[in-house]
């Protein structure tokens, strides 16, 4: 899969807000500060389609991009962030299930999780709503030059059991300063939009 032209489309809250594209949706969640943006960036060769926030957990919005006018890279606000108060996280949660749930556009889910670190109980509660949607989806193991090339099957591993990821559940480690697993990502995003056709 190769993206030529990747553009903002719209940011929304509530379901009347979505676009009316019909595109099929490719939606991106993780925990504040897990590099969601730069991993937009680099798979749409783009240095800042998607903003890099100041400060975790300050995005609050659902953001659409438009990947060469036939599909939609949407970018869910970020959870986890322990000083967001609990009514924010109940605003976040709003936001997020209602999209997750009730958008017949999207098409696969693709979490990120810090490979550099164990998945906390946030990451957890995601993967399970991610298990109940009952569509495919996609682990990116983010933040991959972090640590050494031996370790990185060890966190996958990590990962995977936290989780209970399952052995035919694809878990890719990426890193968006080296563009490590931008190949693999877009490859995937590509085969379950032809399966789906």
């Amino acid at each position: 899969m190769i993206i030529t032209n990747a553009q903002f489309e719209i940011t929304a809250v509530k379901p009347e807000q979505y676009p009316a594209l019909g595109y099929p949706e490719v939606a991106f969640v993780g925990r504040s500060n897990v590099g969601k943006s730069s991993i937009l960036n680099t798979l749409t060769n783009r240095r800042n389609l998607a903003r890099v926030g100041a400060k975790p957990g300050m995005t609050k919005t659902i953001n659409f991009f438009n990947i060469d006018e036939k599909l939609l890279f949407v970018d869910l606000p970020g959870y986890g962030y322990a000083s967001v108060s609990k009514d924010k996280k109940s605003s976040w949660e709003g936001i997020v299930e209602r999209y997750l749930f009730t958008r017949a556009e999207l098409k696969l889910i693709i979490m990120l999780v810090d490979i550099r670190h164990v998945p906390t109980d946030n990451d957890k509660i995601m993967y399970q709503w991610i298990l109940s949607r009952g569509m495919p989806y996609l682990i990116i193991a983010s933040k991959a030059d972090k640590i050494s090339r031996g370790q990185i099957h060890k966190h996958i591993q990590i990962i995977r059991s936290e989780l209970g990821i399952a052995p035919e559940v694809k878990v890719i480690p990426f890193s968006a300063e080296k563009r490590q697993g931008k190949e693999d990502v877009l490859n995937y995003i590509e085969s379950i939009l032809y399966i789906l056709q």
